[in-house]
């Protein structure tokens, strides 16, 4: 079986504070997995790590069959991340924000790339405008163009959808949903929005107190835990005070 993300037995300390306590788990090619947990239960600190922007205190990350900690300049060309707490330079056009990043990662054909992003996430008529002038919904559609623009293998999403009326977001998810078959990559999905990770992901995992408390299929966890929907299930696992079981 092809794992394009490979992480074991992970941690994260603060001074006193574990925020992640030896989590372990596997991305296969062409899967999104769904990260799920209340605030403060790791997500945020998880991504970091996998993004190299924080440095583990244990474990080890592997991204395409390397060791993050030893390949970490190659990693970084493969991998990709988009919130939409994270603004790009307001102050230039799209198309210039769209260069500037590619260039950035020495993309060869950049003038084509750019080019198949804006037909397939509708930006024709955006690219000439200032990005700080865009809606939240064309925001959005242009950072997951930035996202996209080094072609990554691993593409990491915070809340990819948060703030977005229901036609974007459905275009959104939809655009995710068929880009994933088209080019086979992993995606790491952490979101609020059940509905949005009940029809994208085929395996969730479940994250409190810095460790993944449960773990499957949203199907699975719906059963498993006698609720309606994935919602019900992330409220009780919010709720308790108790392990998730």
């Amino acid at each position: 079986m092809s794992y394009l993300v490979q992480v074991k037995n992970l941690k994260k300390n603060y001074s006193s504070k574990e925020a992640v306590k030896s989590i372990s788990f596997n991305i296969k090619e062409n899967e999104i997995l769904g990260l799920l947990g209340p605030n403060g239960s790791g997500k945020t600190t998880t991504i970091g790590m996998l993004l190299g922007l924080l440095k583990p205190s244990a474990g080890e990350i592997k991204i395409d069959n390397m060791n993050f900690e030893k390949n970490r300049i190659e990693i970084l060309s493969k991998i990709n991340f988009i919130s939409p707490y994270i603004e790009l330079p307001k102050k230039l056009s799209v198309k210039q924000n769209l260069i500037v990043y590619g260039k950035l990662y020495n993309i060869k054909n950049l003038k084509s790339r750019i080019e198949y992003l804006t037909e397939k996430l509708r930006l024709e008529e955006l690219l000439n405008r200032v990005t700080g002038e865009l809606s939240s919904g064309q925001k959005n559609r242009v950072s997951l163009a930035k996202a996209l623009i080094n072609k990554p293998k691993v593409l990491f999403l915070d809340e990819p959808t948060a703030s977005l009326d229901p036609e974007i977001g459905d275009f959104v998810r939809g655009f995710l949903e068929n880009y994933k078959i088209e080019n086979k990559i992993s995606i790491l999905l952490a979101s609020h929005n059940m509905n949005e990770v009940s029809r994208l992901c085929k395996s969730v995992l479940m994250m409190k107190n810095g460790l993944i408390v449960d773990e499957g299929t949203p199907n699975f966890l719906i059963n498993k835990h006698g609720r309606k929907n994935l919602e019900e299930v992330f409220l009780k696992l919010s709720r308790s005070e108790n392990e998730f079981n």
